[in-house]
């Protein structure tokens, strides 16, 4: 049965959180990470879904980032279907995913850094897709108005980074579990890691650009979930 989703966001943790969770004896990904039912389901019905999870731990999740960006109906369809449920929203900041997300699609377009002008990666940026994950409090809102604020939690990418074990332990605390990577299990969590392809820094000329689309939208966010991200609105790579 299926009792959890990790719904995103994109280039914000979440492969090691699928390899730190599986790593739970109790927990298990059934159908591996990103089954992408939800986003495309490629006429396949919900109980074609429902079967992938087998029960055969107590626990069995879906982590597919893609999910952060249903349109409120789907997710209204996921409620109906699996009202239980609980969900877990790695967010980071925003500039960093896009620049992050760009990369990737670069790798995939086969090209090189020094073969994207400015502008390709300036439109990257704007695109719809971008600008959609890197709209947390819109992903938020739609996710929020359909489960209640009780079955969704919110991490922030950083906490991954600075205390792994910690921030393990609170999504297992979410799915009702003990603690279990501390002490002697210290050794089992995985360092704070995610697909960053080259690791090529940010051209200093994108950095106005990437502060021009979010600025203003940290702020926003920061109100919403009445937090301080003052260290993603000054953010220098």
């Amino acid at each position: 049965m299926l009792n959890f989703l990790c719904i995103g966001a994109q280039k914000s943790g979440t492969t090691w959180l699928h390899d730190t969770l599986r790593m739970h004896p109790l927990i298990d990904f059934p159908a591996g990470k990103e089954v992408h039912y939800w986003d495309h389901r490629a006429g396949r019905s919900v109980d074609w879904y429902r079967g992938l999870f087998t029960q055969l731990r107590q626990l069995e999740g879906d982590i597919t980032p893609a999910y952060a960006i249903l349109p409120e109906s789907v997710i209204r369809e996921v409620r109906q279907n699996f009202p239980a449920l609980r969900l877990v929203y790695l967010i980071r900041n925003p500039m960093a995913r896009a620049w992050s997300s760009a990369r990737m699609a670069l790798a995939r377009a086969e090209m090189k850094h020094d073969e994207a002008s400015d502008r390709w990666f300036e439109d990257h940026f704007r695109s719809a897709g971008s600008l959609a994950r890197g709209d947390y409090e819109s992903c938020l809102r739609r996710w929020r108005s359909v489960f209640g604020d009780d079955q969704l939690l919110v991490l922030r990418y950083e906490a991954i980074a600075q205390s792994p074990v910690a921030t393990a332990n609170r999504v297992l605390a979410h799915l009702a579990l003990p603690a279990f990577f501390d002490g002697a299990a210290r050794d089992r969590c995985p360092p704070a890691a995610v697909f960053e392809g080259d690791g090529m820094p940010l051209r200093p000329s994108l950095l106005p650009v990437l502060r021009t689309i979010y600025v203003d939208q940290i702020r926003r966010l920061e109100d919403y979930l009445q937090d301080d991200l003052s260290d993603w609105k000054n953010w220098t790579p």
